[in-house]
């Protein structure tokens, strides 16, 4: 008997002989994409068609297969398929519920591509109709909403986050996706919130429902009033945005780990053994090889959380348990597969670990800390374009953490002997400021690391803070001016920028060697260095500087918004290209419903 193998939609028998069979979703697909109303023949066809497992591959490429003219023919057929799939989703079987949202995705993305190469139809009228677009799209996004909401099946939940992406990302230029107009009428903000506020849902969904909150955010944000900023910037929820954090904090631990593994893979290895054996003459292609994907994505939803939400601050330094060391059951794989590296959301069983109670003896972390683990791993290579523009963003969103006014007021102290987080901060800045001199000299980040430092001494004088910080690293630029370098006159030009520096130098070093000598003291203790500073500060003359203390506040759309608009083009391009087909596969959730009642 000959055997029967699946390709394409497309039964074919191992007999050369017999033409090949199609499936019968792929026949039904046919009929919709003829002139006539497929269910005049059939009054049962819509019925049938969302029992049928979905051909994604089938149905997208036909809808790409087809030029403008042709698609129009059979716009009413279209439309009429689009409407059935919004009915479907109030549907009490899930089946015809994940069929219904899957044909959504299909068209969406089917009709997009077509727009691409052909203009002379408007998307919206292709897909629903001008009539019935908007009555249609609140149907939709109120059943998305609903499932979203309900105490219902994950995949289902994880498959409406699915098509809300595909829907956001169909276009390059999301500001240009009129259909996301009815998305800001109708929103979904809240049920985004739900997601972020509840462990169980933020475990599954998390990432994508942060990922999908960015984008939202993104929409045409300098030309008109977006809701989702709006409502973003209010939120309040402690629930609701420490889960948001924690979702950020999860992603970029990961990214954080994955680069660590390579780095120990590559010390132990073989090419660390041919390193030493050669030289170092690879260890520029060594730094290369170590380098893990970014993600923009889970960046860019950090910083509109600290750039609008002035409550966000908190959660940056609240303690969890450092990801990775706490040791959990093991549970079930995820119901996506893995995505390409430095997109994928993190497994469901690392999340959870850090919602665990703290305990003393494990080692704990928080956003801020892991944001600058990631910053220092990204920031070692700027060299092309995309490590420079995500460098970039990393500086960006320190720059609106140091802005005074995000701070917290100042606890009281506990003699801790640990430093502040400021200094970690200080740490990152100095350590790129004063490795990163090269001949295409990346002025923009070096500005945007002086900028922050700046804000941060400013903080420190307006609460009256004293920082125990060496500033030795930093303020080196006198070993340069007295050297017969190419640097020697920029140099001394900053070096006698810093008059009262050296003032304060030039005045209290011999008083202090000399009361060390008076006193027969080999190594003043620091009380004995401020009775000496106290007892000679009023000999002190100092130069008067004004507005020291003075800064331009961060604006985004007078200063960054074309950065920001090519940053989510790239961002929603990645987004889409990883919404593949085997990403919305069916193997599992068929299995969830494998009955239907």
């Amino acid at each position: 008997m000959a055997q029967v193998e699946k390709r394409g939609g497309l039964l074919r028998k191992s007999s050369a002989s017999k033409k090949p069979l199609k499936e019968k979703v792929v026949l039904m697909y046919d009929e919709i994409f003829m002139t006539e109303d497929p269910s005049k023949c059939s009054p049962r066809f819509w019925e049938e068609l969302f029992l049928m497992k979905v051909n994604l591959e089938y149905l997208e490429g036909k809808l790409e297969s087809l030029d403008g003219e042709e698609l129009m023919k059979i716009k009413d057929n279209i439309n009429c398929l689009f409407q059935h799939c919004i009915q479907a989703l109030g549907e009490e079987h899930p089946i015809r519920v994940v069929n219904a949202l899957q044909t959504l995705c299909a068209l969406i993305r089917g009709v997009h591509q077509k727009n691409k190469s052909t203009s002379g139809f408007d998307i919206i009228n292709m897909l629903m109709g001008f009539d019935k677009a908007e009555l249609c799209m609140k149907n939709l996004m109120e059943s998305l909403d609903s499932l979203l909401c309900a105490e219902g099946s994950e995949s289902l939940k994880s498959l409406c986050l699915k098509l809300l992406l595909c829907l956001v990302t169909v276009t390059d230029n999301i500001s240009q996706n009129t259909i996301l107009e009815y998305v800001m009428i109708n929103s979904i903000f809240e049920a985004i919130l739900q997601i972020l506020s509840h462990p169980p849902s933020r475990r599954e969904h998390g990432y994508d429902a942060v990922v999908l909150l960015a984008l939202l955010v993104n929409y045409r944000k300098y030309e008109s009033v977006n809701p989702y900023i709006v409502k973003l910037s209010i939120v309040d929820d402690e629930a609701t945005l420490n889960g948001m954090g924690l979702v950020i904090a999860q992603a970029l631990s990961e990214y954080n780990r994955q680069y660590k593994d390579k780095e120990e893979e590559h010390q132990s290895g073989f090419f660390s053994a041919l390193t030493n054996m050669v030289g170092s003459m690879f260890i520029a292609d060594a730094h290369e090889k170590i380098s893990v994907q970014t993600n923009e994505a889970i960046l860019l939803a950090l910083y509109e959380a600290v750039h609008l939400n002035r409550n966000f601050i908190t959660v940056l330094a609240q303690s969890h348990p450092e990801m990775g060391l706490v040791t959990t059951p093991v549970s079930p794989a995820p119901t996506t597969p893995v995505t390409p590296l430095g997109t994928t959301p993190p497994s469901s069983d690392v999340i959870s670990s850090v919602e665990l109670p703290l305990d003393a003896d494990v080692q704990t972390s928080n956003l801020l800390i892991t944001f600058l683990k990631y910053s220092s791993i990204v920031m070692q290579d700027t060299k092309d374009e995309h490590r420079l523009h995500s460098g970039k963003l990393c500086l960006i969103i320190l720059t609106c953490i140091a802005e005074p006014m995000r701070h917290r007021k100042k606890a009281a102290d506990k003699n801790l002997p640990c430093r502040p987080l400021v200094c970690a901060v200080l740490d990152l800045m100095v350590e790129f400021i004063v490795t990163h001199m090269m001949k295409e000299f990346p002025m923009d980040l070096y500005i945007r690391c002086i900028q922050v430092v700046h804000k941060l001494l400013c903080y420190q004088k307006k609460c009256r803070v004293r920082l125990h910080y060496t500033w030795r690293e930093l303020w080196s630029v006198l070993r340069l001016s007295t050297n017969a370098g190419q640097w020697k006159e920029a140099a001394s030009k900053v070096t006698h920028a810093l008059v009262n520096i050296r003032a304060i130098i030039n005045h209290f070093n011999p008083k202090i060697e000399s009361y060390a000598a008076v006193n027969h003291i080999s190594q003043l203790s620091e009380e004995q260095v401020l009775e000496v500073v106290r007892a000679n500060y009023d000999t002190l003359t100092l130069k008067l500087q004004d507005g020291l203390d003075q800064y331009e506040r961060y604006s985004e759309q007078h200063k960054e918004a074309a950065f920001f608009k090519e940053l989510v083009r790239s961002i929603s391009t990645n987004v889409r290209r990883n919404l593949a087909f085997h990403t919305l596969s069916q193997e599992v959730l068929l299995k969830e419903f494998s009955t239907i009642s």
